[in-house]
């Protein structure tokens, strides 16, 4: 299996996601209480998760726009307390602030730097990572998002998108990630080789068709693989 570059997955991959998206809710909610009361009263920490699903449920164009269905969602929020001029740039700036505050797995940076010194690597993202506030920019050729692209993973075009980007046909180019359907089937759908981050050793959905083409603990065990297609 030649590989020439590798295109990767960022939230759940690299760091835990769930701590920094618990905490942005946590810090938006206490802004809310602190200079929107009645906002706050009116849609405590769940029923905003409830809105922002609903929201991405009823803007399916919006799939691949994180950005804009939070943004939407507060402003619906404001509106249904008949505020109408939501502080959308402060209530963003808190949130993302707060999300992008993430703990890299033990094995990731390390990792990161073992790969990165042999293949470019470009990082494929739906959500709102921010490479630059996490500090490790330096570590990606290109960074390719849902939201500039237009479309979402699985879709096949963001990693075909990628693949231009990084000037490496897709056959070529190992897609990493933790997600078996958004980041496995999606990349194998694109004509990429794959390899799950299957950090809790489940077994692989057979109901999803093919295995990956690697199955790896962590990262530490990406860059041992990649190092030893080198030799």
């Amino acid at each position: 299996m030649r590989i020439r570059a590798l295109t990767l997955d960022l939230d759940d991959t690299l760091w835990p996601v769930l701590p920094a998206l618990e905490r942005a809710d946590l810090e938006l909610d206490a802004y809310l209480r602190q200079h929107y009361p009645d906002v706050a009263r009116a849609w405590p920490i769940p029923a905003m998760r409830a809105l922002r699903a609903q929201v991405a449920q009823e803007r399916v164009d919006l799939a691949h726009d994180f950005t804009a269905q939070r943004h939407l969602t507060m402003q619906r929020a404001f509106a249904a307390c008949g505020l109408h001029d939501a502080p959308l740039d402060v209530l963003w700036d808190i949130y993302f602030t707060a999300r992008n505050s993430v703990e890299l797995y033990a094995d990731s940076l390390p990792a990161l730097e073992r790969i990165t010194a042999t293949h470019p690597v470009a990082s494929l993202t739906n959500g709102n990572a921010d490479l630059d506030m996490i500090g490790i920019r330096a570590h990606f050729s290109h960074h390719v998002c849902a939201r500039d692209t237009g479309v979402a993973k699985p879709d096949p075009r963001i990693f075909v998108a990628a693949a231009e980007r990084l000037g490496v046909v897709p056959e070529e180019i190992l897609h990493v990630g933790d997600d078996p359907v958004l980041d496995v089937v999606g990349a194998r759908d694109a004509g990429l080789k794959t390899a799950w981050i299957n950090r809790t050793r489940v077994a692989w959905p057979e109901e999803l068709g093919p295995a990956p083409d690697l199955d790896l603990a962590d990262m530490t065990a990406l860059a041992d693989w990649l190092e030893g297609q080198e030799r």
